[in-house]
């Protein structure tokens, strides 16, 4: 391959990826809470563990800015606003709305189990209530059965802060998110909304399979998984009997939970929750 040709299609590939991230959203990303933070009168919503959709007024995309096939109905219900929430349906459910969500052809039926959860109204003046009113003003004279505010309330107290969060994971849920009531609209990691839960999470990528004894043999036992640091690990427990026989493939990426680090930096007692989608 001649020169010439060795850099048209470098200059191609580069334009290909400016392409694929410039669409990628500018959305707000939260930091964890530490125990040690005062969070009291700042708002408190639950976490929905739901997919992540960003609608800019005219299309609705995921969080990397992979455009969403929804209904017809579904999208001319939107406003010509802005707005970013979860597509949900119920608690512990996220497998089967990532089912929905990433078909080419959208299923009317299924689609009207799925409701779009408001947490920001993006753009608009003044703190987080007053942009969600914004919201709730046009749903007054919009109203629609499938989209919703999240409802936020006041923590009154540390111990009002755990007492909330022991109802949600009670429930089923994933945890919580706490957000300063008056800082404006804005974009990235931010110190002024963080995710509570009882437990740490982050992703790997599968590398392996350890096959299973017992009640497993002739399934897959465990995963095995590398960090970004390149520690290596195995993750045995969330796998349901379907994901044992059908795992996640190789060079997948998945979200696990865990409690802490052990002293050679491997997750302690991980558990596995979802494979993360592009």
């Amino acid at each position: 391959m001649s020169l010439l040709y060795k850099c048209f299609f470098a200059l191609l590939f580069i334009a290909l990826n400016h392409a694929v991230y410039a669409k990628t959203p500018d959305i707000l990303l939260l930091k964890r809470y530490d125990k040690s933070q005062d969070v009291t009168g700042w708002l408190m919503s639950e976490k929905l563990d739901g997919m992540r959709a960003v609608w800019d007024g005219k299309n609705l995309t995921s969080r990397q800015g992979n455009k969403i096939t929804a209904p017809s109905w579904f999208v001319q219900a939107l406003p010509p606003f802005a707005l970013d929430g979860e597509l949900w349906t119920k608690r512990a459910d996220f497998a089967n709305i990532i089912s929905i969500v990433r078909r080419q052809s959208p299923n009317d039926e299924l689609w009207k189990t799925v409701s779009y959860q408001i947490f920001e109204v993006p753009q608009q003046q003044g703190g987080l209530l007053d942009r969600l009113a914004v919201l709730r003003n046009y749903l007054q004279d919009h109203p629609s059965p499938f989209i919703a505010i999240i409802p936020q309330s006041i923590v009154q107290s540390s111990e009002h802060l755990k007492i909330e969060l022991d109802k949600v994971i009670s429930l089923g849920g994933e945890g919580l998110v706490v957000r300063k009531a008056d800082t404006p609209f804005h974009t990235g990691r931010s110190s002024y909304a963080l995710k509570v839960k009882r437990y740490q999470d982050t992703e790997c990528t599968v590398i392996a399979y350890k096959e299973g004894k017992g009640k497993y043999t002739g399934k897959v036992g465990s995963l095995q998984c590398q960090l970004p640091s390149g520690i290596t690990f195995y993750i045995g427990s969330g796998l349901s009997d379907q994901q044992r026989q059908s795992p996640p493939k190789i060079g997948s990426r998945i979200t696990f939970k865990y409690y802490d680090l052990t002293k050679n930096n491997r997750p302690r007692f991980p558990v596995f929750l979802k494979v993360r989608r592009p």
